[in-house]
């Protein structure tokens, strides 16, 4: 089994604080996300991933976010296995200190 790279939600939000372009992805369900959501990060619905594969670009890395980390460590794996650049962030929102907003 590959190992899925990671990224700590501190390092995403000093990406994030510093201006850097990532594309970030958060796959919690809707109810999740209206508590807040960082402000640049795509919503998908992790069971919808493999029906918007083609919203998604295979040379971009994509980081994956949820609530704690699991269930983008699930994603992460997926897309990784359909040819696509996944990183997880782990500990999820849970973790993540920087700016949200509701979405």
């Amino acid at each position: 089994m590959k190992v899925i790279p990671t990224i700590t939600a501190e390092e995403v939000r000093q990406k994030v604080e510093s201006g850097q372009k990532i594309e970030l992805i958060d796959v919690r369900e809707e109810e999740e996300v209206a508590e807040g959501m960082i402000p640049q990060a795509e919503h998908i619905v992790m069971g919808t991933i493999p029906e918007n594969l083609d919203r998604l670009d295979k040379e971009t890395e994509y980081i994956i976010i949820c609530r704690s980390g699991k269930r983008s460590e699930n994603v992460s794996r997926y897309l990784i296995e359909n040819g696509y650049k996944a990183t997880n962030m782990t500990g999820g929102m849970l973790d993540y200190t920087g700016e949200i907003v509701p979405k």
